[in-house]
């Protein structure tokens, strides 16, 4: 009976609190915000876009959507550390929100944070079991130093089809974006960690298997031909 009544309870709080944002949505104030974001987007008015979704969210705290637009935008503008503060409130109202924690990720790598940034990659391969992430894992635990770490997630990604398939992007002599496969990349990286491990053979010996690979790789064959000078 006891859990009847609880049951009963917590229905009606939830269909009162759903009650209550549908009447929110229906007020002068809110439609006018809501008007002023929509036609600050189209005219791309960055802050005017940004006030407004501040006073929607004093109107609806616990909508994690318009919590996500404000990060997105900040996002967009590169503006990372306020994204990664927005995007804190939205995974906390919202946890499973893939998108938000990949933006937290890429966010707190460009502050800086990558040890946290890690946290958040770890998390989103054990939630979505894709390879990026995995790879995305594997740069910031080199770049860390966790070098035994990072060569065990590069070889489970050379053992998947999709290594072969998947393009990453890295500067040519030209400071211009190649296209080069994830498999040449991943044994690019192996030899940078046999390089740093004091062990310019097996250094040589990625380098040259990334060049197997894909033979216009500029960043591995300047790698290998630095490891045999």
């Amino acid at each position: 009976m006891l859990m009847l009544v609880l049951i009963q309870t917590a229905q009606a709080q939830d269909d009162a609190q759903a009650q209550q944002q549908v009447d929110i949505r229906q007020t002068m104030v809110y439609r006018m915000q809501k008007g002023i974001y929509q036609r600050a987007v189209k005219y791309s008015d960055v802050n005017s876009a940004i006030t407004a979704l501040y006073n929607i969210c004093v109107l609806e705290p616990q909508n994690d959507s318009i919590l996500y637009a404000l990060a997105y935008i900040y996002f967009d503008n590169q503006r990372y550390f306020s994204a990664t503060l927005t995007l804190n409130d939205v995974l906390l109202l919202n946890p499973n929100n893939i998108q938000a924690l990949e933006m937290r990720a890429v966010s707190l790598e460009q502050v800086g944070a990558i040890d946290k940034s890690l946290e958040d990659y770890e998390s989103l391969y054990l939630k979505a079991n894709n390879i990026n992430f995995l790879y995305k894992m594997a740069i910031i635990q080199y770049q860390l130093k966790r070098y035994k770490e990072s060569k065990t997630n590069i070889d489970i990604m050379l053992t998947k089809t999709e290594s072969d398939d998947i393009k990453i992007y890295f500067p040519d002599e030209n400071e211009v974006e190649q296209e080069v496969v994830l498999r040449a990349s991943l044994h690019n990286l192996k030899g940078l960690i046999a390089k740093e491990e004091g062990n310019p053979t097996e250094a040589k010996k990625q380098f040259g298997i990334a060049l197997e690979v894909q033979p216009d790789f500029y960043l591995a064959k300047k790698n290998y031909e630095e490891s045999s000078n």
